[in-house]
């Protein structure tokens, strides 16, 4: 079963729910991305019943704290777990490798070093460039974010089925032939267009619900997923951030809370 869980649904500065990552996952492959800013990746992967042995990729989609501390943990487990098998693949920019294996030069244990350099293999993505994560056909892009380097990804699953990840900034025209036409979008939505006033989306070089559902119904695709929020509207996110979207875009709108498994159907 194609499925995606999201282990987290915050923006970079919640604290009641977890940061934005998730496991994209076919009958083979799990494809965990990003990992939240702490060692609540680990229970955040244990709620769900994903335990660290079955982690065997890993996608960065950029270096900000909500995103890249998490990773650190997951590659200090693979590297401690002695019943590890196999290899963890972790796949990013240049500016991620960079963060990710300066970080762990400088607070790993030689121990734990010699570990990572027979269990993790880094993969420094290019824009554009196409590979395989198990069943999955990746092709990755540059957002050509103006705050950070970073990599959304459109993933062809094995019954053809498309995913696209937008990564957690305003879509860029520039990626329209890897976003169009998808089977299921994920975008950032940090609150409501109602509440703009109040969370100050434009000026974090965020969206809104609003925002997404236009954009949605302008790329003809078919389910769309919102994250990336903020934490202050919990209670009513679900109803409210898919009645503004649902303006513009009449498909499938998903808003997820943490731990949700959403069936790719």
């Amino acid at each position: 079963m194609n499925k995606i869980t999201m282990l987290g649904t915050g923006n970079a500065t919640v604290s009641h729910i977890y940061n934005t990552c998730f496991v994209l996952s076919t009958a083979t492959t799990q494809l965990l991305v990003d990992a939240g800013g702490g060692n609540g990746i680990l229970t955040q992967l244990r709620k769900v019943g994903i335990p660290i042995s079955d982690v065997h990729h890993l996608f960065v989609t950029h270096a900000h704290t909500d995103h890249v501390l998490g990773v650190i943990w997951v590659i200090r487990i693979v590297a401690q777990y002695k019943d590890y098998v196999g290899h963890l693949h972790v796949y990013g920019n240049d500016k991620v490798m960079k963060v990710v294996r300066t970080i762990i030069g400088m607070i790993f244990a030689e121990k734990q070093l010699d570990k990572v350099g027979e269990r993790v293999v880094f993969h420094e993505l290019t824009d554009g460039e196409s590979f395989y994560v198990g069943d999955i056909s990746l092709t990755c892009f540059d957002i050509h974010s103006t705050k950070e380097k970073q990599y959304g990804f459109r993933a062809q699953l094995p019954d053809t089925t498309v995913v696209v990840c937008l990564g957690d900034e305003p879509y860029n025209p520039l990626n329209r032939p890897y976003v169009e036409n998808a089977n299921w979008m994920m975008c950032e939505a940090f609150c409501l267009y109602a509440d703009r006033d109040k969370f100050k989306p434009y000026d974090k070089c965020h969206s809104t619900a609003l925002d997404a559902g236009r954009l949605s119904a302008e790329l003809g695709v078919k389910n769309l997923i919102l994250y990336h929020t903020e934490e202050k509207t919990i209670a009513t996110r679900r109803e409210n951030y898919t009645k503004e979207a649902a303006e513009n875009f009449k498909g499938n709108i998903v808003v997820p809370n943490d731990l949700e498994e959403i069936r790719l159907a």
